[in-house]
């Protein structure tokens, strides 16, 4: 059985139809943890340079981004080589005091985490929709995460994960339908022929079959029973 505390953060996080909504439950489930921060970002390869070009959300003050990457200091951050070889979760510390780092860590670095309360961290990875390889990472001033706090974590970041990568891609294909392409779609979901839908929008059928066929390609279907099926998965139509 889920732990309680998992199970009531997973049904607020899994009801939530935005990415600010998301966000804010997000922060407040770390903070059931006493982790002050959410951070979501594709995992950094060794020719990555810049963390800022890597961050899709996060609670993180963007001028830490900024000194962070100024400075060059993601050739130093422990997730580059980590998730290289694993996709095991990575936990790591600076110290309480800022100068006891447990990875290879410039003082100057170290000093510019512990200003901005990053005394501590853990990173799970998970995989977008289109296969690529994505962090959930969450910073915090407390001490070291226990197991149990880790399991749930990552059932957690997992679930919280899905949801944003979900609410991205809607946006993302919303923006790309345009008005009458969801009206085609809309109603063909209601079952109605092409026919039918050209006298209800008082167009040809000839022009509804070509936006079903627009909209068929940019959802990449193959015909319109999977346009459908993945427009509703999707949650452009209801």
């Amino acid at each position: 059985m889920l732990p309680e505390r998992q199970m009531l953060l997973g049904d607020e996080i899994g009801s939530c139809q935005s990415r600010a909504e998301l966000m804010q439950r997000w922060i407040r489930a770390a903070g059931e943890y006493e982790l002050d921060h959410v951070t979501i970002t594709n995992a950094p390869t060794f020719q990555d340079k810049l963390l800022g070009n890597l961050v899709h959300e996060s609670t993180i003050p963007s001028e830490f981004v900024r000194e962070f990457d100024r400075k060059g200091y993601l050739k130093f951050c422990p997730l580059t080589s980590h998730v290289s070889r694993t996709i095991m979760h990575k936990t790591w510390t600076i110290g309480s005091d800022g100068k006891s780092p447990d990875f290879d860590c410039p003082p100057d670095m170290a000093e510019l985490m512990y200003r901005y309360g990053l005394l501590m961290g853990v990173m799970f990875q998970t995989t977008s929709i289109d296969g690529s390889r994505q962090m959930v990472r969450y910073d915090g001033r407390r001490g070291p995460l226990t197991q149990s706090e880790l399991n749930e974590l990552s059932m957690i970041s997992i679930q919280a994960f899905d949801v944003f990568d979900r609410l991205r891609r809607t946006a993302s294909t919303t923006n790309v339908l345009s008005a009458r392409e969801l009206e085609v779609v809309r109603w063909t979901a209601q079952g109605k022929t092409s026919l039918e839908i050209g006298q209800i929008l008082s167009l040809s059928d000839h022009t509804v079959n070509a936006y079903m066929t627009n909209a068929i390609r940019k959802l990449d279907c193959v015909n319109r029973t999977q346009l459908v099926a993945k427009a509703i998965r999707m949650k452009i139509i209801s």
